[in-house]
């Protein structure tokens, strides 16, 4: 599918020393408040597996199973695109929360792609894809989630998509609302990917239920989905600044992570920098393993990656 193709490009490492804007400095933005005992609270996105489960190697109704015996965690973010065919059906969608129960896994929200673009300039297109979202929503009512993930693609000028996307998100959070779920926009490239920008629309919109996702990696600026693996992309918003900026918005955020040196960190994101921030703030909610290496297993990338969150909280304390 579009987004299995465009996305296996996975998120190039952001080369802060390549052409990233000169911002400020991150703390200056984060609402901070001292360190204290916080627990860490760790999710598994469905994506670090997606490898395994195009080929075929694991099946995606035993997604939240796997993430408790292989991982030992305990919460999981499901991928849409792995369950098109199920998508209107409140028997399977039951069903997977029974499974989901059955092995004390907690279902927290639902990654949605490819239902166009909530910030069409076009009206009509911009309700169809609104609308497309809604069979997503419900799904993600009956797993017992708290919210769907959604992208704020448009196109046109700067105020163009600004204008749509205030209307399209307003729209899909107001529907959202009456069943209790969030939508909450990830940095995903492009305009997206401009924390400022997005917290301007979050702002205008001004809805309880609209919020963001903030992602590790996915700061590329000049194309869609974020790609900033391998230090491809020459214009990159500043993570830190990006992180900090959507957090007091987040219902979750992704921990995303590529690859990592024989001391177990990871080679382009600094863990510390960032989990001092969210540890030091108000969310609550939980950091998810978004693993999209290329060098390693997804099983070991996993592994990795929790084993660093794990190591970095602790000496935060």
């Amino acid at each position: 599918t579009f987004l299995v193709v465009t996305r296996r490009n996975f998120l190039k490492n952001v080369g802060l020393g390549t052409t990233a804007l000169t911002l400020p400095s991150f703390a200056a933005h984060a609402i901070l408040k001292p360190l204290e005992m916080k627990s860490l609270n760790i999710s598994l996105a469905q994506w670090s597996l997606h490898r395994a489960l195009e080929k075929g190697d694991i099946k995606a109704i035993d997604f939240a199973r796997i993430a408790k015996e292989e991982f030992d965690i305990h919460a999981v973010e499901y991928v849409n695109q792995f369950y098109t065919e199920h998508a209107k059906s409140e028997a399977y969608w039951q069903h997977l929360k029974e499974r989901a129960t059955d092995v004390d896994v907690k279902s927290l929200l639902i990654m949605v792609d490819n239902e166009g673009d909530l910030g069409n300039p076009k009206a009509k297109k911009r309700k169809t894809a609104v609308e497309n979202h809604f069979k997503w929503i419900h799904a993600a009512k009956i797993l017992g989630c708290h919210s769907i993930r959604v992208n704020a693609f448009g196109e046109g000028s700067r105020l163009e998509i600004k204008s749509a996307l205030v209307d399209g998100l307003g729209q899909l959070a107001s529907y959202g609302a009456k069943e209790n779920i969030h939508v909450l926009i990830e940095n995903h490239g492009l305009h997206t990917s401009d924390a400022d920008f997005i917290v301007d629309i979050i702002k205008e919109v001004n809805h309880s239920h609209l919020g963001t996702l903030p992602d590790f990696g996915n700061w590329c600026l000049e194309t869609q989905w974020g790609s900033t693996q391998n230090n491809s992309c020459s214009q990159v918003y500043d993570r830190y600044k990006g992180v900090t900026a959507f957090l007091p918005y987040a219902k979750g955020v992704s921990a995303k992570s590529y690859q990592f040196n024989e001391a177990g960190e990871e080679t382009i994101i600094d863990f510390e920098r960032l989990l001092k921030v969210i540890k030091a703030s108000d969310f609550d909610g939980h950091v998810g393993i978004e693993f999209e290496g290329e060098t390693i297993p997804e099983a070991d990338g996993i592994r990795a990656t929790k084993a660093l969150l794990e190591k970095v909280w602790a000496a935060l304390d």
